[in-house]
């Protein structure tokens, strides 16, 4: 059994991360301060939120945070029990989206956006593994505002330590290979947090 008290492994550093049986790269400043205060001011007033009422361990509750999906028109997102249908891209997002795919040098048809209002809002343990996005998924996660931990925890190997990513804004964090088949994350909740963070997860519907 892993031992919940021990201290996380924290990955830092630029570019590849030491993640076994993962395949992790973290690019902070990916966006400069400037730009980044710019997006999240514009995103945040523009995107069409809402708190959904997802399916966790078969029971219906409130989502710990606000959300919202854009794409493609086809690219229909389905999970937690919810049917995502897409909302339009904008202007701010396509701008993201081009920036991201530059970069990686492959294109997304779809972005979740999540606003996490304050410390307590959070993401639960899971892996972005669902049928459409096929068996090797590539998600893209782009980071806005407060910093907030994320953490890692192997699917099956108990032995191995919680690894842990500190997203600062402006950043880009690649998820890539068999990280999903091996490796649950999550958002945990913070103390004494009280600014907002926006997170942006670019993914490709199959």
């Amino acid at each position: 059994m892993r031992n919940r008290r021990q201290k996380p492994v924290i990955l830092g550093g630029h570019g590849r991360l030491a993640l076994p049986d993962g395949d992790l790269v973290y690019v902070p400043g990916f966006f400069s301060v400037r730009v980044g205060d710019r997006l999240f001011s514009d995103l945040s007033g523009a995107v069409r939120w809402t708190q959904p009422r997802i399916t966790l361990f078969g029971k219906q509750v409130r989502s710990p945070r606000l959300a919202a999906w854009y794409g493609d028109r086809d690219s229909v997102y389905r999970y937690s029990g919810l049917v995502n249908q897409p909302l339009p891209w904008f202007p701010e997002l396509l701008e993201i989206r081009r920036r991201v795919q530059q970069h990686m040098g492959l294109s997304f048809d779809g972005v979740l956006l999540n606003l996490y209002r304050t410390g307590q809002d959070s993401m639960g343990w899971h892996s972005d593994d669902e049928k459409e996005l096929g068996e090797n998924p590539v998600i893209a996660s782009v980071s806005l505002g407060a910093p907030r931990r994320f953490l890692l925890r192997h699917r099956r190997c108990s032995d191995l330590p919680v690894h842990e990513v500190n997203l600062e804004h402006g950043s880009l964090l690649l998820m890539q290979g068999t990280t999903q088949q091996n490796w649950r994350h999550s958002v945990p909740r913070m103390r004494n947090q009280d600014s907002p963070r926006l997170n942006l997860t670019f993914r490709r519907i199959n």
